[in-house]
């Protein structure tokens, strides 16, 4: 368990490295901070969620278009490192990436500066989907799963080298960048050519149905026939571009609730070990 003096102690190395790059100025170094927080340990954060806005630098759908996250000072921070994963009573910050009813590939860039939230390339060009996601996708911050790590649930798989992917099923659109509060609902456990890529099915705190669904055989209930068509849709929609369909473990099947939180707890610890060094980092961006 991570100690304040430990994350004060990491924190302050980070601050020191990324000044000495001039990636931040004087006034926001003391504003961000690496947030580990555990059960029962608390700890003040420096960020307020409510504060933190997306800032759109160049033009939508260009190579160069980027969507930072700055807080209320107008500071940049990661939306991967710097937002709290755990919003307490067993709810989470979920940032969007891609807004529900759209088809731009958009995720959080982890090998640039503050890890802004771009459009996927591939071969030079921009990625989209085939068609659009129905619903709103995006990370849990503070995540990551282990490449070298294999899952004995998940047939040894390894972890796909990025955040946890979060798909919410409330009804509103979000935007890019938005910092939602979310509770987990369900898991699956997708495999993309060979790597886990988990998606934790969540719900808004601010949808009209958040009250009613706490576990998965709430959502069938209350938004029936929606695990299945999330399932469909990560599994299907690479063919269209010629490639094989994505598999899932755990017998094809969501999980529990439960163990949806345990996939969450596990890969923020993962994160930690990533942050605090013990694992290399490679090209993966800690600032």
């Amino acid at each position: 368990m991570a100690t304040a003096v430990t994350a004060s102690a990491t924190a302050a190395t980070r601050f020191t490295r990324l000044a000495g790059a001039g990636l931040l100025r004087s006034s926001c170094r003391l504003r961000t901070a690496v947030r580990f927080q555990r059960p029962g340990l608390t700890t003040t954060a420096l960020l307020r969620p409510t504060e933190l806005k997306p800032k759109d630098l160049g033009q939508p759908e260009t190579l160069d278009y980027r969507v930072f996250l700055v807080d209320g000072g107008g500071c940049k921070i990661s939306p991967w490192h710097d937002v709290p994963l755990r919003a307490g009573d067993g709810v989470f910050h979920f940032i969007v990436e891609i807004p529900k009813e759209s088809s731009a590939k958009m995720e959080v860039a982890t090998d640039e500066a503050f890890t802004p939230i771009k459009q996927d390339t591939k071969k030079g060009n921009l990625r989209y989907y085939p068609y659009n996601i129905n619903w709103n996708y995006g990370l849990l911050p503070q995540t990551w799963e282990d490449p070298t790590a294999a899952n004995a649930d998940v047939e040894g798989a390894l972890g796909d080298n990025d955040p946890v992917d979060v798909v919410e099923i409330g009804e509103r659109r979000a935007n890019i960048g938005d910092v939602l509060k979310v509770k987990p609902l369900a898991a699956l456990a997708m495999i993309d050519e060979g790597e886990l890529d988990w998606k934790i099915v969540a719900i808004s705190l601010d949808d009209p149905k958040a009250s009613l669904v706490n576990d998965v055989d709430d959502v069938e209930e209350h938004f029936p026939g929606t695990l299945t068509a999330i399932r469909d849709w990560f599994r299907d929609y690479k063919i269209p571009d010629g490639k094989p369909a994505n598999r899932f473990g755990l017998g094809n099947k969501p999980t529990s609730k439960a163990y949806a939180l345990k996939v969450i707890e596990e890969t923020n610890e993962s994160w930690e070990k990533l942050v605090k060094r013990k694992i290399p980092a490679g090209e993966l961006s800690l600032a």
